[in-house]
């Protein structure tokens, strides 16, 4: 297989679709991609990706609040842990690297 549009279409599966937005979202958005270096596309597919992830993840964190789950809590729990471990190894103060 060559290597370009066909592998790149063919392994990310890319659409074509016709979307319409504001004149003030256009305009930023081209400016973002110039800044960025990439084509107004490329930048808006990638955009749309981050909002897509942040609705996800914001979406499981609610679900793990919801269930009760602290998993701050328990890192630092861990983190504590890790540090009362290091004393007992290598006395106070002192830490491993």
């Amino acid at each position: 297989m060559t290597v370009g549009h066909t592998s790149s279409t063919i392994c990310g599966m890319t659409a074509k679709v016709t979307l319409s937005f504001s004149d003030e979202t256009i305009e930023e958005a081209r400016r973002f991609a110039q800044r960025d270096g990439v084509s107004l596309s490329a930048w808006m597919d990638q955009a749309a990706r981050e909002r897509a992830l942040r609705e996800v993840f914001t979406a499981h964190a609610v679900a793990l609040r919801r269930a009760g789950i602290d998993l701050e809590s328990a890192a630092l729990a861990d983190e504590r842990e890790g540090h009362l471990v290091d004393i007992e190894l290598f006395g106070e103060g002192a830490r491993a690297a």
